[in-house]
């Protein structure tokens, strides 16, 4: 079999986020691995074609729409089936981050990592889910605040989509707080982003403001607003941005002033939420 071409595999990492990897093969075919096992967890989505998947004993073909779930040191073989594509996403995440994330949710076991039962899924929330945060990691306009809310929101959620040996006791106990409580908390959180929505925000931070856990935050936050704490920041500062174009700030000026990396994220940015450049919308128009 040819040998793999590397143009076809991308991998991304961040040194703001040292705990999560990911790995994206566009082209598989020639993709072939003997038995190994990783040090990480390690969730992926089959994006296209056919592979078999050899876990705990088990052969199975994943296709489109497969998720394959690896817990730390799961000794397994994925390799394409002959004559056909292979596309996939792997993410690669740290144990100890995800039992941080566990532990906000009692989803651990007893202080350690709780192991997954499941090797494979088919539930298409769970695969849209991971395509989405694959996705948000390698886009360029989200910075480390909306890539961590990403992956908080997903592996946040991944216990009640997985069938997992823990037992999952933080959500009865989150269920408990009260809706008053939670909007005053949440209106607490979306003034403060809006108060300080040029600076760099941390979720770690947003939590701590109202004492919840950063995948509680992220919940509770998005039921009440609509979007992610993130989302919202990137909201703010496009509001923030309209109000300087109107009174004839330049555009460079407004970009850093309302706390993006540079103009052309600015723009970027702009178009997605307004559709319409920054420049055209700071042009007087006729009545």
């Amino acid at each position: 079999m040819a040998a793999p071409n590397t143009r076809n595999q991308h991998f991304w990492r961040d040194e703001t986020l040292p705990f999560v990897e990911l790995r994206r093969v566009v082209d598989g075919h020639a993709v072939c691995y003997e038995r190994h096992s990783h040090d990480t967890f390690s969730i992926g989505v089959v994006t296209g074609g056919f592979s078999t998947y050899w876990n705990r004993g088990k052969t199975l073909e994943t296709q489109a729409g497969s998720v394959v779930i690896l817990n730390p040191e799961d000794v397994h073989g994925c390799n394409p089936v002959q004559g056909a594509d292979w596309c996939y996403d792997m993410l690669f995440v740290d144990p100890d981050w995800l039992l941080d994330v566990q532990i906000e949710i009692d989803a651990d076991a007893a202080g350690k990592f709780a192991m997954f039962s499941d090797t494979i899924s088919h539930d298409p929330r769970l695969y849209d889910g991971l395509r989405d945060v694959a996705d948000t990691l390698i886009n360029p306009d989200v910075d480390a605040f909306g890539k961590e809310t990403a992956l908080v929101s997903f592996f946040g959620d991944l216990h009640v989509h997985l069938n997992q040996n823990g037992v999952l006791r933080g959500a009865a106990v989150a269920a408990g707080a009260t809706g008053a409580v939670n909007d005053r908390k949440m209106a607490e959180v979306g003034e403060y982003i809006r108060t300080h929505y040029a600076q760099n925000i941390q979720l770690t931070e947003l939590a701590a403001l109202v004492g919840y856990s950063r995948s509680y935050l992220v919940r509770a936050f998005k039921k009440t607003f609509g979007m992610t704490p993130y989302a919202y920041l990137i909201n703010c500062r496009i509001q923030q941005a309209r109000h300087a174009l109107r009174r004839g700030e330049r555009i460079v000026d407004v970009a850093i002033d309302t706390g993006f990396a540079d103009q052309a994220h600015f723009q970027r940015m702009f178009k997605r939420l307004t559709a319409i450049t920054p420049r055209h919308y700071a042009r007087p128009q006729a009545a």
